[in-house]
């Protein structure tokens, strides 16, 4: 009933008229339809209410002329609802908020009452002797279990991996007790990570499990460099597949490494698992939070990989020594460390081992790799080789043969 619509218009998106319905003074309506979103001073409880949708139907027929601006009762209606839609979604933010710090409040105290858990687990193998644990597989499983209930997964790998050092062969008292002592230091890390500087929080907090989003990280400031690939390592038999893919920094000197996880193992259409050894790559890195910084994720990429330059080696061990010492300070639990070396490989039984120039050597770990390569590339004579550094010795994934790369 066009005729009992007064004062109709349309301007900045907004649609409003006057209707002489049943009650003393004109209905004001108004709509914004890009929303949408409906307002009537009728008594109606309906949303929208029919005069809304009449209006509509007239400013859709082309029966609602345009004007320059809204009229008085519209802009107030549209300050109106923007101020409803800003306080609700402070109340939405707020109770986003609180919610998130009972998650992660809750989590804390499970987190907390696992690892008090798990100190007496430890005490009691101390207690009870080594030799208990002698020749039997999965001795760790029940606490490792609990770990998981407990929302500690990082704890809970740890205590796997240990489960089979008592068949790992000789010298696995040690290594069962460095491990157990690891641990109890993360546990009474945990129960001061409040008063840790953040950095080594962090570290705790990564050791133990907890997550830091992608997002997150990608947030943090970004380190520019052309980035050398200097090796690629498959791990096969984690829990999840992973990838670990290593560079260093032609500029900045510093070490990053780029982690892919694939449950089947075959990190296809992954464009951080695609890094190949002796390539170099323009971008942006982000670091995760923790000490020393090596985790990054992968920002900003400017250009394609190209071939990069063989990298510069430590010389001497003893060098590598002290940069060891220096990062084990920075975190007591870091397994292991990337390096790159100058020296020969040494076959030998029961190992081989690598040696620098001046003559200093160190055991060579060459499970899953053909040693034979790395020796056929030397052949006899120094050459530089990429690999990771540990208290086991030096695992070599990478050697150049000249400017070449060779992967191993």
């Amino acid at each position: 009933m066009p005729a009992l619509w007064i004062g109709r218009g349309c301007a900045s998106g907004l649609v409003w008229g006057r209707y002489a319905g049943s009650g003393r003074s004109p209905y004001q309506v108004v709509v914004e339809p890009a929303a949408p979103a409906f307002g009537c001073s009728c008594p109606s409880r309906k949303l929208p209410c029919k005069h809304a949708l009449a209006l509509l139907l007239l400013w859709s027929s082309g029966d609602v002329p345009g004007t320059d601006e809204p009229v008085d009762y519209a802009v107030r209606w549209q300050l109106a609802r923007a101020q409803r839609v800003v306080a609700a979604a402070r109340r939405r933010g707020a109770g986003d908020e609180e919610a998130k710090a009972r998650r992660a409040a809750l989590r804390r105290e499970r987190v907390t009452a696992g690892l008090a858990e798990l100190e007496l687990w430890l005490c009691d193998q101390i207690r009870s002797g080594l030799s208990a644990v002698s020749g039997t597989y999965w001795h760790a499983e029940p606490v490792a279990a609990r770990m998981v209930d407990a929302q500690a997964p990082g704890v809970a790998a740890t205590l796997r991996r240990l489960s089979a050092v008592p068949v790992s062969g000789d010298g696995w008292p040690q290594r069962l007790l460095a491990g157990y002592a690891g641990l109890h230091l993360l546990a009474r890390a945990h129960m001061q990570l409040d008063t840790l500087p953040p950095d080594l929080a962090a570290t705790v907090r990564n050791y133990v499990g907890y997550t830091v989003s992608r997002q997150r990280v990608l947030a943090e400031p970004a380190v520019r460099d052309h980035w050398l690939v200097v090796g690629v390592r498959d791990i096969a038999d984690a829990a999840i597949p992973a990838r670990r893919t290593y560079l260093r920094g032609d500029r900045t000197g510093l070490w990053a490494v780029v982690l892919a996880f694939d449950p089947q193992g075959r990190f296809s259409g992954n464009p951080d698992a695609a890094f190949v050894a002796g390539t170099t790559l323009d971008a942006e890195l982000h670091y995760y939070p923790g000490r020393p910084r090596l985790r990054v994720a992968v920002g900003a990429r400017h250009g394609e990989p190209a071939a990069g330059p063989r990298p510069q080696p430590r010389r001497r061990l003893s060098e590598l020594f002290e940069e060891w010492a220096a990062v084990l300070a920075l975190d007591p639990w870091l397994p292991d460390w990337p390096a790159v070396l100058h020296g020969v490989p040494v076959p030998g039984e029961p190992s081989w081992r690598f040696a620098d120039e001046g003559g200093a050597s160190v055991p060579l770990l060459i499970g899953g790799i053909d040693p034979w390569i790395l020796a056929a590339v030397s052949g006899g004579a120094q050459v530089t080789v990429a690999g990771e550094w540990s208290p086991d010795g030096f695992r070599p994934l990478t050697v150049w043969h000249g400017e070449a790369a060779v992967p191993l």
